[in-house]
């Protein structure tokens, strides 16, 4: 007989942690990645690259310096809108004969800021690379290795893939970013089972923004990005739409990496709470789902193994099970991936809790007309226009 009724939530995680583990299409095992040799094709098509950037001087030089540096065998350009920077980005961005950079015009009425900025992109591409197979979207804060385009292009032509898009490997350096950072790409996978998202039968669909290469064919036959211009979370949005008419693709990288810093909790809180409502479709219904849902799934084992909850060793056992078993197993791929031991894992309902309470403020800031926040620019509910 169980001492408590409230021990019943441990055995309810138990159950649930079988489910992500067994059910969940192995999205735990982080094994999603490019082959570190690309293919060798005969013919390399052309690539151009259009990177969105708002204030970018201290990354956009590395970003734009590592696509240029790379080693791609066929014609590739870059194009780099600068979306009304007032830190000198567009000088920062370097000069080059394959790099166009070009001023943004004021923000529409309906648009996000990134994707107005990535239409003007391909407006220029379209007017000085009519001839380009893929565009490469690409943030003004990410780093690329040299073989990153030949192995994006080599999937795509060798499958077949209208898509491919790679979680850059985001910056790990300090205690917020150890935390918050590994966790953070777990769950997203865990949201998006990568190999659901790779499986042709299935719907589940998703990109990074980061790192998306897509063909130009397929851009166009859903419209181009005015199809979701007013979407804070573009990158799976644009994936949505892609995959309804065509194969894509979704990793992890290991070569193309992040150079945006979340020193401190309020950094990663902010990326986090700037989408996180939308996400959940805006929904209070849904917000008070996943925060239940999260406590039973993360807070409950813990509390049952230290004998919060109560029910005695029955209670414990399923809590230690969790907490000690389950949870650590699943997470030790991504936290391989980022370098920190298994145990690790230990820690993740903790990162579970900040990432409840971000979801929460994120409806808030929303509610308050203040949601989907980013580079001097605000979206509630829906996007407001700026100059």
């Amino acid at each position: 007989m169980f001492d408590s009724g409230l021990s019943i939530l441990a055995l309810l995680a138990v159950a649930a942690w079988i489910g992500l583990l067994g059910f969940r299409g192995g999205f735990w095992r982080a094994d999603q990645m490019l082959p570190a040799t690309p293919p060798a094709l005969a013919a390399w098509p052309k690539v151009v690259a259009v990177i969105p950037a708002r204030n970018e001087a201290a990354t956009i030089g590395v970003t734009v310096g590592s696509l240029l540096a790379g080693d791609y065998p066929g014609d590739f350009a870059v194009i780099v809108v600068d979306d009304i920077s007032d830190d000198g980005t567009a000088e920062a961005a370097g000069r080059d004969a394959r790099l166009t950079v070009i001023r943004s015009q004021p923000l529409q009425a309906g648009w996000t800021g990134k994707l107005w900025a990535m239409k003007q992109g391909l407006d220029a591409a379209d007017a000085g690379h009519a001839d380009a197979t893929y565009v490469l979207f690409t943030d003004a804060d990410i780093e690329h290795d040299a073989p990153s385009l030949r192995r994006l292009v080599g999937k795509a032509e060798c499958d077949g893939l209208d898509l491919v898009s790679l979680m850059a490997r985001l910056r790990c350096d300090g205690f917020w970013e150890r935390l918050l950072i590994p966790a953070f790409v777990f769950f997203f996978q865990k949201l998006y089972p990568f190999p659901w998202v790779n499986d042709r039968a299935r719907t589940t669909a998703a990109a990074a923004g980061g790192c998306m290469l897509v063909r130009r064919s397929a851009l166009r036959a859903i419209g181009g990005v005015e199809t979701i211009r007013d979407r804070l979370i573009d990158d799976c949005a644009l994936a949505a739409h892609v995959k309804r008419q065509g194969a894509i693709w979704l990793g992890l990288a290991a070569g193309v990496k992040s150079l945006r810093r979340y020193d401190t909790l309020g950094d990663v809180w902010d990326m986090v709470a700037r989408t996180a409502f939308e996400q959940l479709g805006n929904s209070s219904v849904a917000l008070v789902g996943t925060v239940a849902a999260l406590a039973v799934v993360y807070l409950a084992p813990p509390l049952a193994a230290v004998g919060v909850l109560g029910g005695g060793w029955p209670g414990v056992a399923a809590g230690l099970a969790v907490w000690w078993g389950m949870m650590p197993l699943a997470f030790a791929p991504t936290l391989r991936l980022y370098g920190l031991p298994a145990a690790w894992g230990l820690t993740l309902p903790l990162a579970a809790l900040l990432y409840m309470l971000m979801a929460v403020s994120s409806a808030i800031r929303t509610w308050r007309g203040r949601g989907g926040a980013w580079k001097g620019r605000h979206y509630g509910t829906a996007p407001a226009a700026d100059g």
